[in-house]
């Protein structure tokens, strides 16, 4: 799995969404068009989450499709729900920026929703990723280094409605 970070305030969630990429076992990050910022929270993150600079999300697309990956945006209000869907194997997700969402170079891309119950309208973009990201991994189980086989308890998948 890849996560975009496409054009995010680069003080906010960009070290963040690098811990939990870590945590989340993510191949890389791809950040684009994102300026300095301080990687201080990340905790080492950025020693093992490889990190691809692009200028343009287009760029960090192409180079997506041609290594073969489902791209998705994550919307708060758009597409079927996240764990309803079937995720390739090797899937993108893309997240855009706090306030002005996905560029426009992303806005055909096949969205996915993550379900609320409350009246907050958005969650926050490293939140957001980290859902995205054990999602994925709930789907594609890696085994833990020192976990017996067989021990670890399996989500039932969800029915489709």
């Amino acid at each position: 799995m890849v996560v975009v970070l496409d054009h995010l305030k680069a003080g906010f969630n960009v070290a963040k969404v690098f811990r939990s990429a870590q945590a989340f076992g993510v191949r890389e990050v791809h950040l684009v068009d994102i300026g300095p910022f301080d990687p201080a929270p990340a905790k080492g993150a950025f020693r093992v989450v490889p990190a691809r600079f692009f200028d343009q999300l287009d760029h960090s697309m192409a180079a997506l499709r041609s290594a073969g990956y489902g791209i998705f945006r994550l919307a708060a209000d758009d597409g079927p729900c996240l764990s309803s869907v079937e995720l390739p194997r090797r899937c993108a997700f893309v997240l855009g920026h706090e306030e002005f969402g996905i560029s426009s170079a992303g806005a055909a891309l096949p969205a996915l929703r993550i379900p609320q119950v409350g009246q907050v309208q958005s969650l926050n973009v490293s939140i957001a990723a980290s859902i995205a990201m054990y999602e994925y991994l709930r789907q594609y189980p890696i085994r833990v280094e020192g976990e017996v086989e067989g021990t670890r308890s399996e989500a039932p998948r969800p029915v489709p409605r």
